[in-house]
């Protein structure tokens, strides 16, 4: 029976941290591209734009996940029409990656050789073909690093998000290893998280290796 309620928990896990890592790279790689491109001296630079929008990724990162999981409660009921259970959980859990992917995406960004931007500039290329052809290709060994990171978090985020209600190995840990005091369920939810987060870090650092040996 504990076989399947821990295989249960994993595919919860594994459902939570997909979605939530999709959905937050789907709105945290643009903002991150906004933060590069807005800042001074680069190919949109507009300051007041960059500041509020730092502002805001900064304010996101700020606030601890299981504050920022209560406080948007009614958000999360609005969108998908409950609080409890593991699709309301990939709510939160998608708002708390977003701030972080972008800072994530700013960063690689940043590491592209500015030489490369202006070579492109001087050629004539428009701001959007420099992020699509000049920045996001030099910075992806960076971004699938990012994307490994960012998975990796959320997998914590989602182990929180299981004190609550939100299901997963974190509910599994806390209804059985802790409540019931099993503490052979609480090692083997440890095991499964270790193994899951190594397993998301390998497949991140092959796929870097990778497209680096393709540029």
């Amino acid at each position: 029976m504990m076989t399947s309620v821990l295989w249960q928990a994993l595919l919860e896990t594994l459902y939570m941290t997909g979605v939530a890592t999709v959905l937050a790279h789907v709105a945290g790689v643009p903002l991150g591209v906004l933060l590069v491109v807005t800042d001074r001296g680069h190919v949109l630079e507009q300051r007041a734009l960059h500041e509020v929008l730092a502002g805001v990724v900064n304010v996101g990162r700020s606030i601890p996940f299981i504050i920022l999981l209560v406080a948007i409660i009614p958000f999360t009921r609005w969108v998908v029409g409950t609080s409890i259970g593991t699709t309301a959980a990939m709510v939160p859990l998608t708002v708390a990656a977003i701030p972080f992917v972008a800072r994530l995406v700013e960063a690689a960004l940043r590491e592209v050789d500015p030489g490369v931007v202006e070579a492109a500039q001087a050629m004539g290329a428009t701001p959007w073909q420099i992020v699509t052809r000049v920045l996001l290709p030099e910075a992806l060994p960076g971004l699938a690093l990012g994307a490994a990171i960012t998975a990796i978090s959320v997998v914590g985020y989602s182990a929180m998000a299981g004190a609550v209600g939100g299901g997963g190995l974190g509910d599994l840990a806390v209804r059985y290893g802790y409540q019931r005091f099993r503490t052979d369920i609480m090692a083997q939810t440890v095991i499964l998280l270790v193994v899951l987060v190594q397993g998301m870090q390998a497949l991140g650092d092959a796929a870097a290796r990778r497209i680096g040996r393709r540029r």
